[in-house]
């Protein structure tokens, strides 16, 4: 906590222990108890808002949520349909789930450091992470969805013996000669794509988190002489100029997130 980091606390320990996660369970079943309660919880909020816009009952021109939700809408419809030109009904509610639900995700990074961790602690955690997305664990789970519609479009175009032909036939052609190394492009191809769209949401969720932490520690440094109270507001207003500008990086992570599976699935599609 920032007060810990004042009395006696390194940076290096005030760091280390705002990236340490809430889990439970040890080896390959541990589990990050805050990035599951967190994403979860944002998740049931963004649904929660989203049907109350839907049932928001409009006479003549939309208002309020509802018409700030219709503008998303269209925003994320007017791009699945500039990339996939088949049926995008399934699309569209795919990319208005992942971009809302990032976006919120992304957005606790905008919170006061020491607000969430200060919260648990009062509950009895020494420890909570707030931000899903910089835990790489959250990303590759969401990449790892993807990459099932992915292969499940391709199927469902071009068949189970059309797509395994693929894998063989595809890029080099169907010569058994060039079979392995057909399926490992094909492999290292599949594979980089959740690989990539997890790491790049993950990569830029997790810097900007360090940032806000060494910001966090500059605001603690130049308010130490003064007091306890000044350390917080010191922290909020060097973190605050970082805060407009990560605000961009919120939505454009969370852009680039929703576009990517659309271009994956509507090349899954293509016949090589």
């Amino acid at each position: 906590m920032a007060t810990e980091a004042a009395h006696g606390e390194s940076p290096t320990d005030y760091i280390v222990h705002h990236l340490t996660h809430l889990k439970v369970g040890s080896g390959f079943w541990t589990f990050h108890v805050d990035t599951l309660l967190v994403s979860a919880s944002l998740a049931l909020l963004v649904a929660v808002m989203l049907v109350r816009a839907a049932r928001v009952k409009s006479n003549g021109a939309p208002s309020g949520l509802r018409a700030f939700v219709e503008w998303v809408y269209e925003f994320v419809d007017g791009n699945v349909a500039d990339i996939y030109h088949g049926n995008r009904a399934f699309l569209v509610a795919l990319g208005m789930t992942l971009f809302t639900w990032v976006v919120a995700m992304n957005a606790m990074d905008l919170l006061p450091l020491d607000l969430p961790g200060g919260i648990a602690s009062m509950l009895g955690a020494d420890y909570f992470r707030v931000v899903p997305t910089a835990d790489l664990n959250g990303t590759v789970a969401m990449a790892i969805v993807v990459l099932v519609l992915i292969v499940g479009y391709a199927i469902r175009a071009k068949g189970v013996g059309g797509y395994l032909h693929e894998w063989i036939a595809a890029p080099f052609g169907s010569n058994p000669i060039l079979w392995i190394p057909n399926i490992f492009l094909n492999a290292v191809e599949l594979i980089a794509k959740p690989v990539s769209l997890s790491m790049r949401l993950f990569g830029n969720m997790y810097a900007g988190e360090i940032l806000f932490m060494l910001i966090a520690l500059l605001g603690m440094a130049f308010a130490a002489s003064i007091g306890g109270v000044a350390l917080f507001v010191g922290q909020v207003i060097f973190g605050a100029a970082w805060a407009v500008f990560h605000i961009l990086i919120v939505l454009l992570q969370a852009y680039i997130f929703m576009v990517l599976p659309v271009v994956y699935i509507s090349m899954a599609e293509e016949h090589h």
